[in-house]
């Protein structure tokens, strides 16, 4: 698969692990929901060369959640989150909420905090 270059459209583009049970799942929630229909969804676990943009390569798109703002800007973990939320409609109320300190600081807390337990998650859903 090619890599992935930001839109000339401007869309959001979300980055995820599609190799990981717990992360499809979750990317499969959000794109049901209003919004995610101009949302551009790319599994990075597809790309072959190891590169998905040029400042994003696979190993830091799997390791930490990744979002393309419609400006071009990459955001990772709470603040990648906090992008995807104010994108979907249903969501727009959590990103407002945590989108300025103290609230971005404490969802990137509980974010590492998840990344630590994540591979013991992983493993029970396989």
């Amino acid at each position: 698969m090619d890599k992935v270059q930001v839109k000339a459209n401007n869309q959001v583009t979300v980055y995820f692990d599609g190799s990981c049970p717990l992360c499809r799942r979750e990317i499969g929630f959000y794109q049901k929901c209003a919004g995610a229909e101009n949302i551009v969804w790319q599994d990075v676990s597809r790309i072959v060369d190891g590169q998905v943009a040029s400042d994003l390569n696979c190993q830091q798109a799997m390791a930490r959640f990744h979002v393309r703002d419609a400006q071009g800007h990459l955001k990772s973990g709470a603040a990648g989150f906090i992008e995807l939320w104010l994108n979907l409609r249903s969501w727009r109320w959590l990103g407002w909420l945590f989108a300025n300190p103290p609230g971005i600081w404490f969802l990137e807390k509980c974010y590492v905090g998840f990344l630590r337990i994540r591979p013991s998650i992983q493993r029970r859903i396989k």
